[in-house]
């Protein structure tokens, strides 16, 4: 757009002009944007804000007497805030050149004046101490022109073929040169060290290796010669061991055999003689029982049938008495007890034909039972005396 102007990053735009900038100034200040400005009554310049270098080669005398040639570098720019700008920009603006000019020359002196008050030895030995002293002098008068310093780098001192450089560093350099020399020899001296190791190292090495290919060797042949008469008797040993074998695999084979014979034939012969025997005292029991059974209800009909036949015996025991000599001396008692005789002889012939049929018991004694002569029962009665009663 026509009148709006912007400066470039590493720039300031300084507008004169119009009204006056900070502090009096006779410009504004413009950074990091752009600014509308009004063609012929407005006027634009630009002052750089990068980086510059100066280089300041300067002879120098030290507190010694002894003439120094020192070179320097000093990078330096015009600081960012609005003062700084002003105060390089009202001593820059139209030869911007000459900030390095300027800032070497302010540098030189500074760095005469600080070199003039150290030695040699601290001029060579401590360069970082000179390079901030000459720092801090200087600060103050470039910030006056609104310059900032960002290093200060010493590059270089000679003492212009004096020899004095050369001699304060005599003593340090004979005593490396004597330190090397001692590290030299001690080097060479474990070099040799090491070398005698390593050859009696190998000479060792040599001796038990012939050592160990002699073992070998005699080892070699002892196994050979053991192995060869080894082998009929490894041999035999190993037909030993396959005759074992094979005998415990047969062993192992007849006891297999054998659990199997017992699975298959007598544990099932076994449970069958368990079974029939089982079975036949299940028999026995059975037939005792029906047994036991019978014989009582054969007896208890038995019985029954004598007990129903009871009467008809006594019936017939009292018919033997019909005509029979009875002689009852006692009356009425007499005939009760003939009575109670025939009674109880007929109970004993019941228990006799009942044990008879059993088979328990042997036969009926002659003088319990009633005898039977000529188809006759003859029943004995009590007998008494003849002169004791009437007939």
């Amino acid at each position: 757009m026509f009148g709006y102007r912007v400066p470039a990053p590493d720039e300031a735009m300084l507008i004169s002009g119009g009204r006056r900038g900070l502090g009096g100034a006779p410009f504004r200040v413009v950074t990091g944007h752009g600014k509308f400005v009004l063609p012929v009554f407005r006027k634009v310049r630009f002052l750089t804000l990068s980086m510059c270098e100066a280089e300041v080669t300067e002879t120098c005398v030290t507190k010694q007497g002894i003439a120094l040639h020192v070179r320097a570098v000093i990078a330096f720019k015009v600081g960012n805030d609005p003062e700084s700008i002003i105060n390089a920009g009202q001593r820059f603006l139209s030869d911007q050149e000459q900030m390095s000019v300027l800032t070497g020359r302010i540098f030189a002196g500074h760095l005469r004046a600080i070199i003039g008050s150290m030695t040699v030895e601290e001029i060579v030995t401590e360069r970082q101490k000179l390079a901030a002293e000459v720092l801090d002098t200087s600060k103050t008068e470039m910030a006056k022109i609104g310059l900032i310093v960002d290093s200060l780098q010493i590059q270089s001192i000679d003492d212009g073929n004096t020899g004095y450089i050369d001699a304060m560093s005599a003593p340090h350099k004979a005593a490396i040169r004597r330190q090397a020399q001692i590290a030299q020899a001690q080097a060479n001296q474990a070099a040799a060290e090491a070398e005698q190791v390593a050859a009696r190292k190998q000479a060792e090495y040599a001796r038990q290796t012939a050592v160990v290919q002699a073992e070998y060797s005699a080892q070699v042949d002892r196994a050979q010669a053991e192995a060869a008469q080894a082998g009929p008797l490894a041999q035999a040993h190993a037909q030993q061991e396959v005759l074992a074998a094979q005998t415990e695999l047969a062993l192992r084979k007849a006891k297999l055999r054998q659990q199997e014979l017992v699975a298959e034939i007598v544990k099932p012969a076994e449970a069958e003689a368990e079974r029939v025997r089982v079975l036949a005292i299940a028999d026995a029991e059975r037939m005792k029982i029906q047994a036991e059974a019978a014989a009582s209800h054969d007896r208890v009909a038995l019985d029954r049938m004598l007990i129903d036949q009871l009467p008809q015996i006594v019936k017939e025991a009292a018919g033997g008495l019909k005509g029979a000599n009875v002689n009852v001396l006692n009356g009425a008692d007499g005939l009760g007890e003939i009575a109670a005789g025939l009674v109880a002889q007929g109970l004993t012939i019941l228990d006799s034909v009942r044990n008879n049929l059993s088979g328990q018991n042997g036969a009926a004694q002659p003088s319990d039972h009633p005898e039977q002569h000529n188809g006759r029962l003859e029943i004995q009665g009590p007998r008494t005396s003849e002169g004791d009663g009437a007939k």
